[in-house]
């Protein structure tokens, strides 16, 4: 039986081309393979680079996801995959002349505008280096400068969350609450900060812990992942959550970016 052609996808943009690279990871989650490759080319400036392009993707068997926003490349694309009978995707294109259409108004026309280093960016970035420095309680003092503080027992995705939500410019910290040790006064004096609970079923906790222990090389059987110290330590994150009386999200079935979701939409007025 021949074996089965390798599926690949190739990304193009007059800019980084993360935006429809992102559309085309989305679209492969929904698939079960793990048979697509990806091909980013970025800052595409000539008429002759994707025409190159394009001829790899014919020699492939594979399609375009493109993001160009210049009106000469655009249709350089749409004209030379028909002609080559290569399947192009325009990831931007409809939902820029739907605001065309729909507010009488014309695009600037210049690439790249998402990752400008404007004042958004720099918010991200400060966000980020914010949400590292106070990460798993390093220092008490950013639970006082944070916008969202989260609290969990180990392992309940706190840092994940938090470095998601500073991508998207939140200043985060995050505190793990252990048994061991008294939570620091100045989690109890917050009065800004968003307070968010992270828990999880005993279950599936225990099945994050075992496999981060087989990770590091360490004994399955140590005391962190048994389901009597989890069940313990779950109790005593609940006592300190009823203490704050913050909302507490069971992250048991979800994604980092749905829990984020859920805390931006109680950040938003």
């Amino acid at each position: 039986m021949p074996e089965e052609r390798q599926k690949v996808i190739f990304v193009c943009s007059d800019a980084v081309g993360e935006t429809a690279e992102a559309v085309a990871k989305a679209t492969i989650r929904q698939f079960a393979t793990e048979q697509v490759k990806l091909r980013r080319y970025g800052n595409i400036k000539h008429e002759d680079e994707i025409r190159s392009i394009i001829a790899e993707a014919a020699a492939a068997g594979g399609f375009i996801a493109y993001t160009l926003v210049q009106p000469e490349l655009r249709e350089t694309m749409r004209e030379e995959t028909i002609r080559a009978g290569v399947r192009a995707v325009d990831v931007m294109g409809p939902m820029m002349q739907a605001f065309i259409d729909t507010y009488n108004d014309s695009p600037k026309y210049k690439p790249g505008l998402l990752h400008e280093m404007d004042e958004n960016y720099y918010r991200k970035i400060e966000a980020i280096e914010f949400a590292v420095k106070y990460d798993d309680g390093k220092d008490a003092k950013g639970l006082l400068q944070a916008q969202v503080v989260l609290v969990g027992v180990s392992r309940t995705s706190k840092t994940p969350v938090s470095i998601y939500l500073a991508h998207k410019g939140i200043k985060t910290a995050n505190y793990p609450l252990t048994i061991e040790v008294k939570p620091p006064k100045e989690l109890f004096e917050l009065s800004n900060p968003l307070v968010i609970g992270l828990t999880m079923q005993p279950e599936r906790l225990l099945r994050i812990r075992t496999e981060r222990l087989k990770a590091l090389g360490l004994p399955s059987q140590a005391h962190y992942a048994s389901l009597e110290r989890i069940e313990k330590e779950i109790r005593f994150a609940a006592e300190i959550m009823d203490r704050l009386n913050c909302p507490v999200i069971d992250i048991s079935e979800k994604a980092i970016e749905e829990t984020a979701g859920l805390i931006m939409e109680m950040l938003a007025p």
